[in-house]
């Protein structure tokens, strides 16, 4: 089975739609390979550009 090719965004959106679904952040990050402060710049929106709206 071939690899699935994502960017950093879909990496990023992924993660915040897991989050608001109710997964543990500690678990998301351990998952998606950042820290836990990344994990927190990135659900608490630091790091997504304003025209991405959920």
């Amino acid at each position: 089975m071939p690899w699935k090719e994502s960017s950093v965004m879909e990496e990023r959106l992924r993660f915040v739609a897991r989050r608001l679904d109710g997964e543990d952040m500690i678990d998301l990050c351990r998952e998606f390979g950042i820290s836990r402060k990344t994990g927190y710049k990135i659900f608490n929106g630091k790091r997504m550009p304003a025209h991405v709206n959920f």
